[in-house]
């Protein structure tokens, strides 16, 4: 099994990346969707995130109201690092989960966790290969801002809540241009997919010997 940690700041383009491999056939463990279902209602998560932040942080359905807490989390980093502290273990416990499971089912998986803060949470040295889609700070706001029709200053709060753009570049064993058009990104996926397929036949020709 290959492990594969992609990343990339806000607006970078991750997300294309993410699905293109998907396309390819790996397995991609999305930690966002992980981080939602650690705090879905009914579960322990949520019921700890509503103990530390206060009953306002639910919607009248009962559901997490995302939108009032990341008014409290981006603009307090001990606010934000209280609530990591709820989310990530239970995140990890689920991807560990999926991870075992992908596994099982297929010794040679290529497996990709999708993790928006993998650099800041340090799991930079848990992967066999670290992916970057990288983008400049300024125009991952100015995206926010165009195209998610975000407030500015929301957006640039976004954006210096996640790790530097030369901590990222530093973390990353392969980066990927997420400058340019949609299409160029997913050409260059293709190339990485290229490379992981012969570092796989390569590893099983070997194990065969």
């Amino acid at each position: 099994m290959q492990r594969i940690g992609l990343t990339g700041g806000i607006g970078a383009g991750k997300s294309v990346a993410s699905r293109r491999l998907h396309e390819h056939g790996a397995v991609v463990i999305d930690h966002d969707a992980l981080a939602r279902e650690a705090v879905a209602p009914g579960s322990v998560g949520l019921g700890e995130v509503v103990e530390a932040f206060g009953v306002g942080m639910l919607a009248p359905d009962g559901s997490l109201d995302r939108a009032a807490l990341a008014a409290v989390v981006f603009a307090d980093d001990g606010q934000r690092a209280r609530l990591d502290a709820i989310v990530h273990p239970v995140v990890r416990r689920l991807a560990a989960e999926r991870e075992a499971a992908a596994g099982a089912a297929d010794h040679g998986a290529v497996v990709v966790h999708d993790v928006p803060l993998l650099v800041e949470t340090g799991q930079a040295e848990d992967f066999h290969l670290v992916v970057v889609v990288h983008a400049p700070a300024l125009l991952r706001v100015e995206r926010l801002v165009r195209l998610r029709g975000m407030d500015r200053t929301d957006a640039e709060a976004r954006v210096a809540a996640q790790a530097s753009d030369d901590e990222r570049l530093e973390a990353a064993d392969v980066v990927l241009d997420g400058t340019g058009s949609e299409a160029n990104l997913v050409a260059q996926v293709d190339d990485l997919w290229d490379r992981v397929a012969h570092e796989r036949a390569d590893e099983e020709s070997a194990e065969r010997r």
